[in-house]
């Protein structure tokens, strides 16, 4: 029977040889870089196995996120998506932000791929399971995971075993056009030491955001993509004691465009009388010009694991190489700029395309060695060392921009200001990074008695920073510059786990955890107001950011019921927030001196009967500001005010799931319906959307018969939202097959919230993905 089995089924052969778990079994993760269950381990982690993937429709992070008590996703765009956990978070980092380092730290298996706001989205497909590991993991994963670390693990190559699998999908999404999927994988023993693991996937993105365009023209589901990519993965065992596992991990994601839903446009709003007025609708954006996103990632890594008699040791060696490019329609923002330095409607209208690109180039080195031996004394030991090169670089192509520069300033001004970059780009800007990174780090255990466990760790990190900008157009300011940023730290933690009888585990740790500081990007100064000059202007280099969190939880396992619990509370010191530097068409980090996060999470899985399974995630968060930071002139900064949450995360999320075992039917070994309720509350996006009317916004630009008076009148604190997954399938012995609907109620759900030019240019909200219908069909062989 697969009743219960069905529930969390983990897919690594086909037929008898196939394995199966229980929805109660304990999963085995890697969070302390040696092997436990989620129950042994004290301090509080999730793991997501590919079945409870399948089973809530996730097909990314972000949708998996809502399964995970915790762990919140701020969409901005493909790609680009920010990561917290426990509302460690400091507010929205859009593309032209390079310097500003990830709170939470992302690794697939051993490599560390955590790229601040350009973390790579890689594919779910084949992978053993997600683990989420809350509350900063400074002591053994380093900077970046201030606020708690994600770990994807892939199956790896098995030897002597014979395996493939393919799935494929098609889905039609509600008021877009359709997607697809086809995905795969191969498991080759080549000899008796030495198999090869294969996984190749390709999918298609249904779009559902149409544009209008000028003369009435529209474009429909302009956001389609498509992701494209592999792994290939040899494990060879010389001796008994040896294992090599080289690895390549390719992926490309290209979209035509982006989630956004525009609510006002330069070019495109009410207002305008000598242009068509419009009024923009759910899932509808203004374009002059086509969008792109293109991110192409290779990961090669190798893993070396050697099994001694007391200690077993771990080499780990890997490079990323990525491309990536932001091609956005700009003309709204160039436009708004036309218009302030006086430039005539035909200059305002001119379509102008802005270009980030980003070429990097990350290679990390690990050495680590933990013990073997079942004594009570247990540890592990290593040094990690990371160096990355990463060159970004921003152009606005806007053809005949450089004729109306010259009419209205003055001939020759516009080749003056060139500093050397191509005629009829207003804005250039060249910023490359050079950062280098040692740690060495430790943590040892050792249990007192049968009862009690005992865990201290230790991370010494030093890190170096070398940045230069050279910049040319009319729009900056010539830059050419280098900065320089260094820090050292030592960071602790210490645990301890009792146990209390055989199911029931009471645990608390004490934990610090770091980011590391930068340099801010100069400000396009000359297209700051007198008054955003002044605010904005000293904001220079920021310090690291450190978080101290204190918890205390508890993990039970009675009967058929699961209950992992935890309660804690962060203070952190020098927080790192990001501001709209408004009309500068900049953004800012700087340090908020106290802020604190405190909450409560609760995880239940439960066998309610033979047939019907349960489970509930919930996170329950205060996260706040504790100190006011004021301007030159008394007034508090972009909404950073004692009390005032901290953004982009919900003061409740939660997640619940049940799944039924019919009675087989049509010949079947398993018939199943399976539904998933996910509910996210309120976000703000940055802090300043907190300030009285904040939604309240006038663009100041007489264009198009508008005054530049008008208000544009929106609610920013965005509202929570439910998404409901339904799924039925079938599974026969070497085959199966799902019906599903995600987002069954087709609910609008505004994800973050989008201003070009502090909102002067244009108004905007990322939005989820409406209600898609579609079937998925696997196969199994040996």
């Amino acid at each position: 029977m697969f009743r219960k089995s069905l529930l969390a089924m983990a897919v690594v052969g086909a037929g008898a040889a196939q394995a199966q778990t229980s929805i109660l079994e304990e999963v085995v993760v890697t969070a302390t870089k040696r092997e436990s269950t989620i129950q042994d381990l004290p301090f509080s982690i999730n793991a997501q196995t590919q079945a409870d993937i399948q089973r809530s429709g996730a097909t990314n992070l972000e949708e998996l996120s809502r399964n995970v008590a915790g762990l919140t996703i701020q969409n901005l765009g493909p790609g680009q998506s920010q990561v917290a956990i426990r509302g460690v978070s400091a507010g929205q980092i859009v593309r032209d932000q390079p310097g500003v380092k990830e709170q939470v730290g992302v690794y697939l298996d051993e490599s560390v791929v955590s790229l601040s706001l350009f973390t790579p989205d890689f594919d779910l497909y084949d992978l053993a399971r997600v683990e989420t590991l809350r509350g900063p993991q400074g002591t053994l994963f380093g900077s970046g995971s201030i606020g708690g670390t994600i770990r994807n693990i892939t199956e790896q190559p098995k030897l002597g075993v014979s395996e493939a699998a393919v799935e494929m999908d098609f889905n039609t999404v509600t008021d877009g056009n359709n997607g697809s999927h086809l995905k795969g994988m191969v498991n080759v023993p080549i000899s008796d030491n030495l198999a090869m693991r294969v996984v190749g996937y390709s999918t298609q993105y249904a779009g559902f955001i149409d544009a209008l365009g000028e003369n009435g023209s529209r474009k429909e589901d302009v956001n389609t993509g498509r992701r494209t990519g592999g792994r290939v993965a040899l494990k060879w065992t010389p001796t008994d004691a040896l294992t090599i596992t080289p690895r390549l991990v390719y992926q490309e994601i290209q979209t035509d465009g982006f989630n956004r839903q525009e609510a006002f446009n330069l070019y495109a709003n009410p207002f305008t009388t000598t242009r068509p007025a419009i009024d923009l609708g759910e899932r509808e954006q203004f374009l002059l010009l086509d969008e792109a996103f293109a991110d192409e990632t290779l990961l090669a890594d190798l893993v070396v694991n050697y099994e001694g008699e007391s200690f077993d040791t771990t080499f780990v060696a890997s490079r990323m190489e990525r491309d990536i490019l932001v091609s956005r329609d700009a003309s709204a923002l160039t436009g708004s700029v036309s218009v302030d330095l006086g430039f005539p409607e035909q200059a305002v209208a001119l379509p102008s395309n802005l270009r980030d690109t980003t070429d990097l180039t990350q290679d990390t080195l690990e050495l680590r060695f933990a013990s073997n031996s079942s004594d009570d004394l247990q540890w592990v030991a290593g040094i990690f060392y990371m160096d990355i090169e990463r060159n970004y670089a921003q152009r606005l192509p806007t053809p005949g921009y450089d004729s109306f520069t010259d009419a209205v300033l003055g001939a020759g001004t516009s080749a003056a200001v060139a500093n050397g970059y191509p005629s009829d780009s207003p804005y250039n800007a060249d910023l490359d990074y050079s950062i280098s990174q040692l740690a060495t780090f430790g943590e040892v255990s050792y249990a007192m008695n049968e009862k009690l466990t005992v865990t201290a760790g230790l991370r010494w990190y030093d890190f170096e920073e070398d940045r230069t900008i050279f910049g040319g157009g009319l729009f900056s300011d010539g830059w050419d510059q280098s900065d320089s940023t260094a820090s050292d730290g030592i960071n602790p933690r210490l645990m301890a786990s009792y146990a209390l009888d055989e199911s029931v585990t009471l645990n608390a740790q004490v934990s610090q955890g770091f980011r590391l500081g930068g340099v801010n990007d100069p400000l396009n100064s000359g297209l700051c107001s007198p008054a955003d000059l002044e605010t904005f202007g000293g904001f220079q280099d920021y310090d690291d950011e450190t978080l101290w969190n204190y918890e205390a939880g508890v993990k039970s396992r009675m009967g058929n019921t699961v209950i992992n619990a935890a309660v804690f509370y962060t203070d952190i010191e020098n927080l790192q927030t990001t501001l709209d530097a408004g009309s500068c068409s900049s953004r800012i980090t700087f340090n908020v001196p106290e802020a604190h996060t405190a909450g409560l999470e609760l995880e239940v899985t439960t066998q309610a009967t033979e047939d019907l399974a349960l489970t509930f995630a919930g996170s329950l968060l205060e996260a706040e500001f504790d100190t006011t930071v004021r301007d030159g002139n008394g007034a508090i900064l972009g909404g950073v005010e004692e009390g005032n949450r901290l953004p982009s995360v919900p003061e409740f999320q939660m997640s619940a799931s049940a799944t039924y075992d019919l009675d087989p039917i049509w010949g079947s070994q398993a018939t199943f319906l399976s539904a998933t309720l996910q509910y996210v509350g309120t976000r703000f996006t940055q802090p300043s959307d907190q300030l009285p009317g904040a939604g309240e916004f006038q663009s100041g630009l007489p264009f198009g018969g508008a005054t530049g008076g008008e208000v544009t009148s929106l609610d920013l604190e965005l509202d929570s939202y439910s998404m409901l997954n339904l799924r039925a399938g079938l599974r026969y012995t070497t085959w199966e097959l799902a019906a599903y609907i995600n987002n069954a109620t087709d609910e609008n759900a505004l994800m973050s919230f989008d201003r070009e030019r502090g909102g002067r240019a244009r108004l905007a909200y990322r939005v989820a993905t409406p209600r898609t219908i579609g079937l998925t069909a696997r196969w199994f062989f040996d």
